[in-house]
């Protein structure tokens, strides 16, 4: 929603008020816009409090219990998402604002997203595994697994830089757009546009290459049902990157776009929380030949 809020320019619905709206609780004769903004917040509160919930149910975990540490880890990011969401309207980062302190903002803004969306997995995730938690073992299969994270992060981020562009200086046609992204006189954030594409097919391969080599590693991890599903959502994040592109970013495809940045990232944080969880070849080689 937080997408649709910025796709329509409705971010500027309840002015400079932060948490009122419009300088009341519930504005009166609101505009279209003041709905759309309005509802963002509403949801955003609602959201909070269930997080805040989720913490409190986490007590019937042991001490220590790592879902109960990524309960705590959701309720801070969601704090940070209402913070940052606070900024964008009282530094009026919204409208027809095409700063790169927009552009930088709602990247930190999606960034902040994709961590609470992974502690919110991670708190479900491990809640309901009935095995003790292990220390992950030695291997490259941690850094092959932070490397994917982080690439997610760095598409996501540009991909918020690039929507922006899209929002605010929107082409006419497929090769008007084109031109406009390797013209020297556009705008900073049209000329950006081309690394979300660029960082997205290259961190697909990353990832397929990824999972092989952890494969390799911890052939346990594959039989996950993540392992099965994030090849998937690769390859149709990619089709609806491409589609999106084609059809000049309707606001609908750029919402579905969004949500499936949000599914693929949710899928290989469980992939990396299951893989890491999985013995490595080596030891489980060793285990047989001791019991040998």
């Amino acid at each position: 929603w937080g997408g649709f809020v910025r796709a329509t320019g409705s971010g500027a619905g309840c002015d400079r008020h932060w948490p009122l709206c419009n300088a009341e609780i519930v504005p009166p004769s609101p505009t279209a816009h003041t709905l759309i903004e309005f509802t963002h917040r509403i949801s955003s509160g609602l959201a909070l409090l269930l997080v805040v919930g989720l913490v409190w149910a986490s007590r019937a975990l042991p001490r220590r219990h790592r879902a109960r540490r990524a309960a705590a880890w959701s309720l801070g990011f969601v704090l940070g998402e209402a913070l940052v969401g606070a900024g964008l309207g009282l530094f009026e980062l919204v409208g027809d604002n095409d700063s790169m302190l927009r552009a930088s903002y709602l990247a930190v803004h999606l960034l902040n997203t994709f961590l609470l969306l992974g502690a919110l997995a991670l708190t479900t995730h491990w809640a309901t595994q009935s095995d003790p938690w292990q220390r992950p073992s030695a291997g490259a299969a941690p850094w092959l697994l932070g490397a994917g994270l982080l690439g997610v992060l760095v598409v996501g981020m540009t991909g918020a830089v690039a929507a922006l562009g899209d929002t605010l200086f929107p082409a006419g046609s497929l090769t008007e757009g084109l031109r406009a992204d390797t013209a020297p006189a556009a705008h900073l954030l049209v000329r950006l546009r081309v690394l979300h594409p660029l960082f997205a097919v290259l961190t697909g391969l990353y990832l397929s290459l990824m999972m092989w080599l952890v494969g390799r590693e911890r052939p346990a991890a594959l039989e996950s049902r993540w392992a099965r599903l994030l090849p998937t959502l690769v390859l149709i994040q990619l089709g609806a990157g491409l589609t999106n592109l084609l059809l000049l970013a309707p606001i609908t495809l750029q919402l579905v776009h969004l949500f499936l940045a949000d599914l693929l990232w949710i899928a290989l944080v469980l992939f990396g929380a299951t893989a890491l969880a999985a013995p490595r070849e080596h030891d489980v080689n060793s285990q047989r030949a001791r019991a040998d």
